[in-house]
């Protein structure tokens, strides 16, 4: 695969002391083999273990590896607006730090992209390593999303993926802070603006910790900002 010119990856982070080296740095080595420019943003949420050293000792040893402090804690929602906002290169991923995915992957999504003259590339999960209970909530979701919006998508959650930064140029700035619903704002807005969104298989391994998606007050906060924004554009 020939090198893309210019790649931003970001990933957003919180207490992931025991992940975040290996997976910048599993990060790096692809990235040296796949762009000719590019940058990593570790997009530190108010974490309260020591991810934060981690990542200022990673980016001290290579200028192209950045930090962003949120402080306190600001949520899911707030990573990947920082992340897409304060990125820099023409092309735009971002995936979990926590090693749920295998980043050496990207070049799935960078072939859909050029194979398919795609805007925005969706990774979907070949078998999603999650309880059945997570599983169905996001079954349940993506119906809502499918029936209000038309985005039909296998996994419109999915933390693995690849936009142009045209797109976050031209749809309406993201709003969403906490709660599951930034990933479905940003495609809901792409499709409304006409983008092409193509989906890529990506493998996903189990988390390590338990993570908020499922809570009960981030559920709510999601559903809440979904009616809100399909408010504002009925």
């Amino acid at each position: 695969m020939k090198k893309v010119s210019e790649l931003s990856v970001f990933f957003p982070t919180f207490n992931e002391e025991k992940h975040i080296k290996n997976t910048v740095l599993a990060a790096v080595k692809v990235l040296r083999q796949i762009a000719k420019k590019w940058e990593i943003l570790i997009v530190n949420d108010g974490s309260t273990d020591k991810t934060a050293q981690i990542a200022l000792g990673l980016s001290k040893n290579d200028a192209r590896i950045k930090v962003i402090t949120h402080s306190p804690n600001r949520g899911y929602g707030a990573s990947l607006r920082s992340g897409f906002y304060k990125s820099k290169y023409d092309w735009v991923a971002f995936t979990d730090s926590d090693g749920q995915f295998d980043f050496s992957e990207i070049t799935k999504l960078l072939r859909a992209k050029d194979d398919l003259d795609a805007d925005v590339v969706v990774g979907y999960y070949l078998k999603r390593s999650v309880p059945l209970y997570r599983k169905l909530n996001s079954f349940l979701w993506q119906v809502v999303v499918r029936v209000l919006f038309g985005v039909s998508v296998r996994d419109i959650d999915c933390g693995f993926k690849l936009v142009s930064r045209k797109v976050l140029n031209k749809i309406p700035p993201l709003e969403s802070e906490r709660g599951a619903f930034i990933s479905s704002e940003f495609l809901i807005k792409a499709k409304k603006s006409s983008f092409k969104i193509v989906e890529v298989a990506v493998h996903h391994f189990p988390a390590t910790r338990k993570g908020t998606g499922a809570r009960l007050n981030v559920i709510v906060r999601s559903f809440i900002d979904l009616f809100r924004l399909w408010r504002k554009l009925k």
